[in-house]
């Protein structure tokens, strides 16, 4: 078997296209006509804003590749060139689609239920008209900058994700050329404007683009306007940095911030009905080729669709907001490390509240016994309370050390920002690692006590971001295991001092083992599985694209394995390859929730372990980052989480199947009781919140319905 290739091309499906693939599926929930309406707006704005990121990030990346000529094939075996003429065919496509559910399916729904969004100004109501006017004049125009082109004025700078209007206008009375003008819709503005109501009574909404086409001679007062269309561009904004050269990583990264503003134009999005004249000039100004031209048959950029999501006097068509319940076995009446020392503490968010990780950081910080706070940050919200209390414990006198990465992407303004005031308030701030992303997620406290020094720690799946705590769903534990706080004391003299102690107890780490260690549980299920022994590995994830984990599945699959793989998004591996990939399922999760986690199970011939990460299996993580995978030791949580991953297992309602062909398909629902495994767990959570507060971790709840 082990001469058997198990890394052809063929065997693989190239990332970018499985990505794609991913945000169709995205893209189906907004199609779903089971939702509610402003559900599934919600969901074709996600799909937008995952798209820009996508073009501005790997799109971006692969024209760098062509224009440096790098040819080399990645393991579906394209080349960069290649990929991105299959890019824009996908992309293209999806496009078509989005736009093809707003106008047929969403826009309609929307006017049944109340709600009517203008698409053509001159279709307004004449009291409409008036209001329209005078809202551009006396809140609009005061904030426009018209800007023309012509000898003497070059074409202007077009910043990335702006939405702008370009022009051709003639001088009045003249017959001559007519010039480009450009002007930019104001992001200082709300997108959204209330109309008065329709004849019918509908609430009406306007485009804030539209009023200004509608008024866009006032800017242009001796000119004619010959047309008027919306456009956008996305530009390269992938941070690129020498590291070596980098002596201030923090300085380097600001000066990289500002280039994203006028990088390489990667995608023009321009009104399908765009005069001919206008194109040429923008295609010209840009230097964009025709694949990378987006012909739009509505709004360009609908994430402002999340702005009407929110919309007041619709709450029959959302969700009910879900709040997060108590942690089973935690008090009010307790401090946390008394709670802590009773067993380790499971969390699974956002089902169950992440008020015990705040209170972690808050109570160490004003606790006297507490000596020391160390801290990873990869992503926090605007207004942290997590840097909010670590402020306050250096201010209180302890030692503060926080590692705050810079080159978290999308954040990086955001943590220079909460770097600095941290360094105000006394922490010793460290500013990342060059060459290495840190994207562990780990809190140590060092307390004193009546029988010594104890450690205590916070090891989680998902960012100290207590907003997107309420969206994703993820994993993490509380624990005073003396094992784990030495690994964790020596993780964090690493980040701070490149010190490696000479041995470790339960924590892996990477770049320095986590690969190995992997590949070495998933080999080991390989030999179960030839000696005759039980042989199961369940994965969950957010990304699978390693090369070498995908063959080494490949080979234990073929030994006989039985492989279960969540993983919402990018799935390089592919189903159903006689001799090779016959024993792996793979399943995506699209919900309500942004599927987050990373839980790792492996059956060893009966002694089963667990683990849990904040890595995907993908060379990034593997190689680059700085990541951490600990076990779960507990007997108690271990059987929580192996119902955890039981129930995603059984979703047939929010779970899409990997097909041999590389497709998705819903699960056939006919003749079975429907699980959501995102609604399961909220209703468990809620029964388990309405227990006696000692209810312990490892209880397993069966809805009534399942229990049918």
């Amino acid at each position: 078997m082990a001469e058997f290739d198990f890394g052809k091309p063929e065997y693989f499906t190239n990332r970018e296209c499985s990505w794609l693939g991913f945000n169709s599926r995205v893209l189906s929930e907004a199609r779903d006509k089971s939702l509610p309406l402003l559900e599934r707006l919600k969901f074709l704005s996600i799909t937008a804003s995952n798209l820009d990121e996508f073009f501005m990030v790997r799109v971006a990346s692969l024209k760098d590749m062509v224009h440096a000529k790098y040819t080399k094939r990645d393991i579906a075996g394209l080349t960069p060139s290649e990929q991105l003429a299959k890019i824009a065919d996908q992309a293209h496509e999806l496009v078509a689609v989005q736009y093809s559910t707003y106008n047929r399916s969403l826009l309609p729904q929307m006017k049944l239920a109340g709600l009517e969004a203008v698409t053509e100004h001159e279709r307004m109501t004449e009291q409409q008209k008036q209001y329209a006017d005078k809202y551009f004049e006396e809140n609009v125009y005061p904030v426009l900058t018209p800007m023309a082109m012509d000898p003497s004025r070059p074409f202007p700078l077009v910043r990335n994700k702006t939405l702008n209007i370009g022009a051709l206008i003639s001088k009045k009375g003249e017959k001559g050329k007519a010039e480009f003008a450009t002007v930019q819709v104001p992001s200082v503005l709300p997108r959204i404007v209330e109309l008065p109501p329709s004849e019918s009574g509908q609430k009406c909404v306007i485009l804030l683009e539209q009023l200004i086409e509608r008024n866009i001679d006032k800017l242009f007062l001796n000119y004619d306007v010959v047309c008027a269309h919306p456009y956008r561009i996305m530009r390269n904004a992938d941070l690129s940095y020498d590291g070596d050269e980098a002596a201030d990583l923090l300085k380097e990264i600001q000066k990289q911030l500002k280039k994203r503003q006028w990088g390489e134009v990667i995608r023009l999005e321009i009104e399908e009905k765009m005069h001919p004249k206008l194109l040429k000039i923008l295609k010209s100004e840009f230097q964009v080729k025709e694949e990378d031209i987006y012909r739009i048959n509505g709004p360009l950029d609908l994430t402002f669709l999340m702005k009407l999501y929110g919309l007041e006097g619709f709450d029959g068509h959302r969700y009910r907001p879900y709040r997060p319940q108590p942690v089973p076995g935690m008090n009010d009446e307790e401090d946390i490390f008394t709670q802590i020392r009773k067993g380790d503490i499971l969390l699974h968010h956002p089902y169950m509240t992440f008020d015990p990780v705040v209170q972690f950081i808050r109570q160490a910080s004003v606790d006297p016994d507490v000596l020391a706070i160390k801290q990873t940050l990869y992503r926090v919200s605007g207004n942290s309370p997590i840097v909010a209390a670590l402020a306050q414990a250096a201010e209180n006198g302890k030692q503060v050390s926080v590692l705050v990465e810079l080159k978290a992407r999308f954040d990086e303004e955001n943590n220079i920002i909460w770097a600095k005031m941290l360094e105000k308030a006394g922490c010793h701030v460290i500013y990342g690692l060059l060459g290495l992303k840190t994207h562990s997620k780990i809190t140590l406290v060092v307390r004193r006590e009546e029988d010594g020094i104890r450690r205590y720690v916070h090891l989680g799946t998902g960012n100290y971001n207590d907003s997107t705590a309420k969206l994703y769903t993820d994993c993490g534990i509380l624990t005073c295991s003396e094992p784990i706080g030495e690994d964790a004391t020596a993780v964090f003299n690493m980040l701070s001092g490149y010190s490696e102690p000479k041995h470790w107890n339960r924590l892996v780490l990477a770049p320095i083992w986590m690969r190995k260690r992997f590949m070495r549980l998933i080999q080991r299920e390989t030999q179960h599985a030839r000696d005759g022994k039980p042989a199961r590995i369940i994965a969950k994830m957010n990304s699978l694209c390693d090369k070498e984990i995908i063959e080494a599945l490949y080979e234990a699959s073929a030994a006989g394995v039985e492989i279960d793989l969540i993983v919402r998004g990018i799935c390089c591996l592919k189903t159903g390859i006689p001799k090779v990939s016959e024993h792996i399922h793979v399943r995506s999760i699209v919900g309500n929730f942004l599927e987050h986690a990373r839980i790792f199970y492996f059956q060893n011939g009966g002694n089963e372990e667990f683990y849990m990460a904040s890595a995907d299996w993908m060379p990034r993580n593997l190689d680059k980052r700085v990541e951490i995978l600990f076990p779960i030791e507990d007997p108690g949580i271990k059987e929580r989480v192996r119902h955890i991953l039981q129930i995603q297992l059984e979703d047939n309602v929010k779970a899409h199947i990997l097909q041999p062909d590389g497709s998705y398909e819903k699960v056939d629902k006919r003749g079975k009781v429907l699980l959501c495994a995102q609604d399961y767990f909220c209703e468990e959570a809620k029964q388990l919140a309405a227990e006696e507060p000692g209810a312990i971790r490892s209880h397993v709840f069966v809805p009534a319905e399942a229990a049918q």
